[in-house]
């Protein structure tokens, strides 16, 4: 018998995920992805799912945004998510991996599967065969001239930017100090279990290393900061050439030198805010704090949490050496700059991630406005599990939007135009909850979020008769 055909153009987060469960779903999945015949600036290896900003997925907690779509992801039987814990590290309530294992792990599983192909080049059209494209923020010009060609739509554009990397020897443990906000370490698999771990004494071990601020010593480097040099945005040219300003940045990726420039103070509500930390030196809150949180498995290795910068890099090695604990840290990644692209996505796609002018194409990923690791990887698994359902002849699935992952696709197929942006998995996207007690608190809430969302799925697959796509349930 022969197999229906899906052609998927790249081989990030989202599109390693569509291969795997289309594949999974009976397709012949031929995989583009044009690394390392070509490549981004931002990646480093030719691996599928690679990770170039941050090492972490994201709140683990069942009671919180990023944890409740994990918990999705896990019913629906995601194989990155099971990738991402067999790398995981030591990331207090978050799931944080090691970058190179995690992606490894996904490439030999891409690589063994009978069913997908591999084709190191780079796409440059548009497939007119069942398709998905997942070519992520960083889409190659020639691919993103014929999406626009096929949209009719100019892409939108903004910058984004990565963190530092240090070596740990480097670091001043006897004035940095290991510790998790509020004491809450090892992934807490229940929102009890997290205020346990909140009792715990300040001076057990903790899975971040905290750089602590006094006053005079944040006052210091933010004059600093905002006085260095920065890199002008020439690899850029061509974007601000359509018509994107060097001003545009994703607000929820700011380099921290835009931030300060916000407010003398805005870092130290940002993310630098030293909430849930004491300074064991002096047994006090510090006036503020850098966190550095382990970034491979070894744990020679930590980046720099939140602090996305486009200092030129001498001026990164002058100004974060005024750090308290890094005088003398020795970096292996400066932070940079890149551009990420994105569609248009409330004007051309549905729900169910399908074009809006062909029901046999589909997109996914950071390209369809959906921003942060877990949102790329689930449209990536609905973009999969939709394309393998229309190909078997069977409607594509639009999730609830009491879901997670449904209202993500729904606010990306729905958003206004005129301050349209990449999206993250938050509770403010849900609809609201009926027949809540009025003094229930924020816990409360986000637990009924999640409550609700995973019963809804059940629900609504049962109802699809696609209750095969469940997995067994098991909340981190």
């Amino acid at each position: 018998m022969t197999l229906p055909e899906l052609t998927l153009i790249g081989g990030g987060l989202a599109g390693s995920e569509a291969a795997w469960q289309a594949a999974q779903r009976g397709l012949r999945v031929r995989l583009y992805e044009m690394r390392p015949e070509v490549n981004t600036g931002a990646h480093v290896t030719a691996d599928f799912a690679e990770l170039v900003c941050s090492n972490s997925l994201g709140s683990n907690l069942p009671d919180r945004a990023s944890g409740l779509l994990k918990n999705e992801l896990r019913r629906l039987g995601s194989m990155l998510l099971d990738c991402a814990e067999a790398a995981a590290l030591p990331a207090g309530g978050a799931l944080a991996v090691d970058r190179h294992l995690f992606a490894r792990l996904v490439t030999e599983r891409i690589s063994r599967h009978p069913l997908i192909e591999i084709v190191r080049q780079e796409a440059v059209e548009i497939p007119a065969t069942p398709a998905v494209i997942a070519s992520g923020p960083l889409t190659s010009p020639a691919l993103s001239q014929a999406i626009a060609a096929l949209s009719d739509e100019e892409h939108l554009f903004f910058f984004d930017a990565i963190s530092p990397i240090v070596t740990f020897d480097s670091i001043n443990m006897e004035i940095a100090f290991r510790a998790s906000r509020y004491g809450v370490q090892n992934r807490p698999s229940s929102a009890d279990e997290a205020t346990n771990a909140s009792s715990s004494a300040q001076d057990e071990e903790g899975d971040y290393i905290n750089c602590p601020f006094t006053k005079d010593e944040y006052e210091t480097f933010v004059t600093a900061l905002l006085e260095a040099e920065r890199i002008e945005l020439r690899a850029f040219e061509e974007a601000i050439k359509t018509g994107v300003k060097a001003g545009h940045f994703f607000e929820s990726c700011l380099p921290v030198e835009i931030i300060a420039e916000r407010g003398r103070d805005s870092l130290a509500f940002g993310p630098m805010r030293p909430v849930g930390l004491r300074d064991p030196r002096t047994g006090r809150r510090p006036y503020a704090v850098v966190q550095l949180r382990q970034d491979n498995l070894a744990g020679n290795l930590y980046n720099l949490v939140g602090f996305q910068t486009n200092l030129k890099f001498p001026e990164q090695r002058r100004v974060l050496r005024l750090i308290p604990g890094l005088e003398n840290a020795e970096f292996v990644r400066y932070g940079q700059m890149h551009r990420n692209t994105f569609i248009a996505a409330p004007r051309l796609l549905r729900p169910t991630l399908q074009f809006h002018a062909r029901d046999d194409l589909f997109f996914a990923g950071q390209i369809t406005g959906v921003e942060g690791y877990m949102g790329n990887i689930a449209t990536g698994l609905l973009a999969g599990v939709n394309a393998a359902r229309l190909l078997h002849g069977q409607p594509p699935l639009t999730l609830p939007r009491t879901t997670m992952l449904g209202a993500l696709c729904h606010y990306v197929t729905h958003a206004d135009m005129k301050d349209f942006q990449p999206m993250k998995a938050n509770f403010g996207i849900l609809p609201p909850l009926e027949d809540l007690p009025r003094k229930s608190g924020k816990r409360e809430r986000a637990q009924a979020y999640a409550d609700r969302s995973l019963a809804d799925l059940e629900r609504y697959l049962a109802a699809e008769g696609a209750t095969h796509l469940l997995s067994p349930a098991n909340p981190a």
